[in-house]
């Protein structure tokens, strides 16, 4: 045998019956490849191992809702599917215990996180007791299924069926003359079920209940031009603003004006009633309140923007003011202050769309044009501002829904598209299309559930948006209602 193999061979077996405390003491066999035992397997260790981020489930169904606009569809049944199987995979390998499909638009994410302490992949466990197969909670020990009962309980569970929006309107009327500018008013929907629109120098209202059209008003002889239109709480007063500066109020069943409001000198684009008392935004950059039982000289006059006041509206309670304007600013002002309460200046255009949350106390949403094109949520019981988000193009009018937590936007540049949004979520319900022109009108239904939109491409298109589960008899004679006109 050669002497130099002979030499570390005995080196090696010397290092190899030492004492495990000598080795570490002397430099040469800390350093020394041959102090290393290797074995003939090699058994890596999981205890660190994230499961949840192995198998991609909270990139999947935690995501923001900026991250994937294209998974946000409520109506789809493969959303809910994917949801179902990813709980049944975390229940067989992760022992998870999920009984009911969750959500895939709720706002907790809670029932996603593992105790990854308690539950281990590979563990093996024997389950010794026995529960009997008549309580009803147990799978049948004669049961072929390879599903724990867990699992059962997820597959029995009721799933809420997906509410489905449809993509096109149910009925599209024709409103010749109907303008296309942003800071006009010129749709609104009464309690009464009767719809106003202005088109041109003419009122128009079309009765859902007798399906007749008839023209309140016409502008024309006095050389004006309709720029709003707003009904009363009750539906029996309609409130016309002028070009010229005029604010006319109007007996909806007797068809006759009953007084003529003077007082500002540009147009009068937005208005809002507050019981009897009627508040109008214009173009020269002044807000006035009157009620309409007193003499025109007891009003109340509000000056607070720089440029038109574009946006009015009254919160549920009747006791807050929010007004938009053309200045990028949004105020709010009480029932007895000549200044405004807050103001909040974080649009970077105009302010048309205001909506007060009719769920919230307090909860305002707000829209900006082209250059902002963002919705805006503030508490305005602190002052903060909540969260907000882009919309990708200019935000014309909002609504919130009656029923739910959801609320619609109208669009102008550069998508002209209808969205419907969950709230505080933020994912996208719905998307519609079909006007050719931005989006600038809309009203809700006195019952909540649709909506109708107006464009400057001359029609009206009405929308089954915040609609509840109905057979197909009562959705074909809604079809019925309205009367195209020309």
């Amino acid at each position: 045998m050669d002497q130099e193999y002979e030499r570390r061979l005995l080196r090696q077996i010397n290092h190899q019956n030492l004492p495990e405390g000598q080795l570490t003491k002397s430099g040469g066999a800390t350093c020394s490849p041959l102090s290393v035992k290797s074995g003939d397997r090699f058994i890596p260790t999981r205890a660190g191992s994230n499961w949840s981020i192995n198998f991609h489930y909270a990139n999947e169904n935690c995501q923001s809702p900026n991250q994937n606009h294209r998974s946000k569809d409520a109506g789809s049944d493969t959303g809910k599917d994917t949801v179902a199987y990813a709980a049944l995979l975390r229940n067989e390998l992760l022992g998870a215990g999920i009984e009911s499909v969750p959500d895939p638009h709720t706002d907790d994410c809670r029932h996603t996180v593992l105790s990854q302490d308690t539950h281990s992949l590979f563990r093996y466990t024997v389950h010794t007791k026995r529960v009997p197969f008549d309580s009803g909670n147990e799978v049948s020990p004669y049961s072929l299924s390879p599903l724990s009962n867990k699992s059962h309980k997820l597959l029995r569970s009721p799933r809420k069926p997906a509410r489905k929006i449809s993509k096109i309107p149910f009925k599209v009327l024709d409103a010749p003359e109907l303008q296309d500018d942003f800071y006009l008013n010129l749709v609104d929907w009464s309690a009464g079920n009767l719809l106003s629109v202005g088109l041109g120098a003419c009122v128009y209202l079309w009765s859902a209940c007798t399906s007749q059209v008839t023209r309140l008003c016409d502008l024309s002889v006095d050389g004006d031009s309709v720029t709003s239109v707003c009904w009363n709480e009750r539906g029996s007063l309609v409130a016309v603003g002028t070009h010229k500066g005029y604010v006319q109020i109007w007996d909806a069943a007797g068809g006759r004006k009953l007084t003529s409001l003077e007082g500002h000198s540009a147009r009068v684009g937005a208005l809002a009633w507050n019981g009897e008392q009627l508040s109008s935004g214009s173009r020269d950059r002044v807000i006035l309140q009157r009620d309409v039982r007193t003499p025109p000289s007891a009003e109340r006059r509000l000056q607070g923007h720089r440029q038109e006041v574009c946006g009015l509206k009254w919160s549920p309670d009747h006791q807050h003011l929010a007004s938009g304007g053309n200045d990028n600013k949004l105020l709010v002002w009480n029932s007895s202050s000549l200044l405004p309460l807050q103001q909040y200046s974080d649009h970077l255009a105009a302010v048309k769309a205001i909506a007060w949350s009719p769920h919230q106390h307090g909860l305002l949403v707000s829209g900006g044009g082209t250059a902002d094109r963002c919705l805006r949520f503030w508490n305005t019981l602190t002052g903060q501002a909540l969260q907000s988000t882009d919309t990708g193009s200019q935000v014309c009018n909002l609504a919130w829904s009656k029923h739910a937590n959801e609320l619609v936007s109208t669009h102008g540049y550069s998508q002209n598209q209808i969205l419907v949004w969950k709230y505080p979520s933020l994912n996208q319900v719905a998307k519609l299309t079909g006007h050719s022109y931005r989006v600038l009108y809309l009203a809700v239904s006195p019952d909540g559930e649709a909506i109708v939109t107006g464009a400057g491409d001359e029609t009206l298109r009405f929308w089954n948006v915040f609609s509840k589960t109905r057979c197909t008899k009562e959705s074909k004679s809604v079809l019925n209602l309205f009367t195209r006109i020309r």
